[in-house]
């Protein structure tokens, strides 16, 4: 079976994603599910850093201007982290990681995509950040590239807020 293929459509243009449900079975049928339940519909980017990643996921910032958005996850509780050491994908630019408080199993909703090479958050690489991918842009990099390259203000937040209108699911 292959894996699903997201389609984001923002308020900047759409892209398309694979989710590795197969290599990533708890995060990618996390991400899924909250997809096909309508989750992330209406929630904006609440952290964009350029030269490095754009993150979304938190209900909080449905309300692109709330003061808690980046604060939440999903109304489930939070996930384990997933560390297979048979699928070692580096958190190289397009590729889609599972955010966390720095504690562990703190993963939920909140995810980020890498818009720079980041191996030293990779679930195998030394130090304490830990954030495994789960998933890879397949089309619309410059979609995410431009959201990237956004202008930010206080807590990396865009100016102009960018929403995800929907995200659905091609399994």
């Amino acid at each position: 079976m292959a894996n699903p293929i997201a389609t984001f459509e923002t308020t900047q243009g759409s892209f398309k994603a694979e989710i590795y449900v197969e290599q990533m079975p708890i995060t990618g049928k996390n991400f899924v599910d909250l997809a096909k339940s309508g989750f992330y519909n209406g929630i904006h980017f609440h952290r964009v850093i350029k030269d490095f990643m754009i993150q979304f996921g938190c209900p909080h910032a449905k309300d692109a201007n709330s003061p808690r958005a980046g604060t939440g996850g999903p109304p489930h509780g939070n996930i384990q982290d997933e560390h297979n050491p048979e699928f070692k994908i580096s958190n190289e630019p397009g590729t889609l990681s599972m955010a966390n408080t720095g504690r562990p199993n703190s993963g939920g909703s909140q995810f980020f995509i890498n818009t720079a090479h980041n191996a030293y958050l990779d679930w195998f690489s030394p130090g304490q950040s830990k954030h495994p991918v789960f998933g890879r842009i397949i089309e619309g990099m410059d979609v995410v590239n431009a959201i990237g390259n956004t202008a930010t203000g206080a807590g990396d937040r865009p100016q102009t807020p960018i929403q995800v209108t929907s995200i659905t699911i091609a399994e």
